[in-house]
């Protein structure tokens, strides 16, 4: 739960840190349009994917399911700047599925923290192997890091790719080409 009154706090001796004056009229309430907003972009350090996982319904298929183009935004726990991009999800069921917003939810569970790319890739394939149970579970993450962009090599334009791979997946080159090949139809 974010504590309104220290990021207030913090922010005011932010603005103070580069020279602006807090009483100005355009930053006076500043600090507490930061405090709520991030209830929004950190709100999911309080939630928990298997709540969202939990939803489930039996089915007999055990064929592929992929979410794909799932769009996310997060924030770089290095630099506090944003990265987003889309997440693509998928899965074998093992007699479960579980309804395809809940697979949206859980990535936005998991961006909406301080992040590492490669660590909420592999939190989000960790989250629907251990609530879900499917055979197995194949997440692929591209985005696109403020942090290079704006700031520092200054590169707009380049994504980082990053992946994770569990159960059948993990070793089944022809699962995973079948997964890439579903991520191209457009």
């Amino acid at each position: 739960m974010v504590n309104h009154e220290k990021v207030k706090e913090a922010v005011r001796l932010l603005l103070e840190g580069i020279g602006e004056d807090v009483n100005r009229e355009g930053l006076v309430d500043t600090p507490d349009r930061i405090a709520r907003m991030f209830d929004e972009i950190y709100g999911g350090m309080d939630e928990d994917a298997g709540e969202q996982l939990s939803k489930v319904f039996t089915v007999d298929n055990s064929e592929m399911v992929l979410e794909k183009d799932i769009v996310f935004y997060s924030m770089c726990e290095h630099h506090l700047m944003p990265f987003y991009g889309r997440a693509h999800v998928a899965y074998i069921p093992d007699g479960r599925v579980v309804g395809l917003s809940k697979l949206a939810r859980t990535v936005e569970i998991y961006a909406r923290r301080p992040q590492i790319q490669e660590r909420m890739t592999g939190e989000i394939a960790d989250a629907i192997m251990k609530h879900l149970a499917p055979k197995g579970v194949m997440v692929l993450l591209e985005a696109e890091h403020m942090c290079m962009t704006m700031r520092g090599i200054k590169k707009p334009g380049s994504k980082t790719v990053s992946s994770a791979a569990r159960g059948i997946f993990e070793n089944n080159e022809e699962l995973q080409n079948r997964f890439y090949q579903m991520l191209s139809l457009r």
